[in-house]
């Protein structure tokens, strides 16, 4: 254990030295404009989502109470860019009316919550899996959690850092007991950047690749 530890601490600290995280601090933002925004992003690049996130918020005041209010279609029409769209558009909507009905039109009782109860309670809201109430609660409420997308499973897989056959809850275990709480931000957001630049799915590039020394999986 204490060897793989320092093989992954070795790891983070070639991805800092590479890579510049984003000056956009998360945390700064609001908890349901998180929130909205995570369920926008599900299966959509980026960039659509920033487009969909955009055109929502011109049309609405991002909060519970006003999209609980909204037509359906009306957050259809602004989502269309993303994919899925009919399916997001219905979960902000029912999201809004539960946290307007059962928490008072605010994540903060949920936030306030322990870890485990707080994330219980978020997948319990539709169109919120693992990896959404990952992000609210480790960005929102500083929860010790590392959320796990596609580039944070395969760049994990790949440097062998979690199980080769781990699902979800698998992978996201296996990197909190090599990591520290306070750096499972940055490994978050450091291994999807990785897994964008460098770490492809297909044709990654592993000579270029900063932690290449360290990875099992590199190509020659």
């Amino acid at each position: 254990m204490a060897e793989d530890q320092a093989r992954a601490e070795k790891i983070l600290q070639a991805l800092r030295e590479n890579f510049v995280l984003p000056k956009w601090i998360p945390s700064r933002r609001d908890p349901f404009e998180t929130l909205v925004i995570t369920i926008i992003s599900q299966n959509t690049a980026d960039k659509n989502t920033a487009r969909a996130f955009e055109r929502l918020s011109k049309n609405f005041p991002i909060n519970p109470e006003a999209l609980a209010n909204a037509k359906t279609s009306k957050i259809e029409e602004c989502l269309k860019v993303a994919g899925l769209y009919r399916n997001k558009a219905k979960a902000i909507k029912q999201v809004s009316k539960i946290l307007l009905e059962n928490f008072g039109g605010s994540l903060t009782p949920i936030l306030s919550m322990p870890f485990e109860k707080a994330r219980e309670t978020l997948m319990q809201l539709p169109g919120v899996g693992p990896k959404t109430s990952d992000v609210v609660l480790l960005f929102s409420a500083n929860k010790p959690t590392i959320p796990v997308d596609t580039h944070v499973k395969r760049v994990s897989k790949r440097l062998r850092l979690a199980p080769i056959d781990g699902e979800y809850e698998a992978v996201r275990e296996s990197l909190q007991r090599l990591y520290a709480p306070e750096v499972y931000a940055d490994v978050h957001v450091l291994f999807i950047l990785l897994g964008r630049k460098y770490c492809r799915a297909r044709n990654p590039l592993c000579r270029q690749c900063p932690v290449n020394a360290f990875c099992p999986s590199r190509k020659s």
